[in-house]
């Protein structure tokens, strides 16, 4: 799914998507940045859980980025009509990150 890093301030920090792998220990959620960068996440709990994948991503993007509190915004749900290609602001969802 297509995601946004926002710092604190505003800036779009990078455009990307968050996909989930499958490595020989498990499911592990990581992020790939429109300019090729791949950021590997933890490994998703047995139940599909997300919450320690997101922990260990979220400490990437603090190595990356050098700043913690970014936001990230995920795009999800069909691409709406709009001739500029942008989701309906009802498919949005923000999560803040430590």
């Amino acid at each position: 799914m297509r995601c946004t890093i926002i710092s604190r301030a505003g800036q779009v920090l990078a455009h990307g998507r968050l996909f989930i792998s499958h490595e020989e220990d498990g499911l592990r959620l990581n992020l790939e940045t429109d300019r090729g960068l791949i950021l590997p996440g933890g490994l998703l709990e047995d139940d599909g859980d997300m919450t320690v994948a997101s922990g260990v991503l979220a400490d990437q993007f603090f190595d990356v980025w050098g700043m913690s509190d970014l936001t990230l915004s995920i795009q999800c749900g069909h691409q709406g009509d709009a001739p500029n290609g942008m989701l309906p602001p009802s498919g949005d969802i923000d999560m803040s990150l430590l």
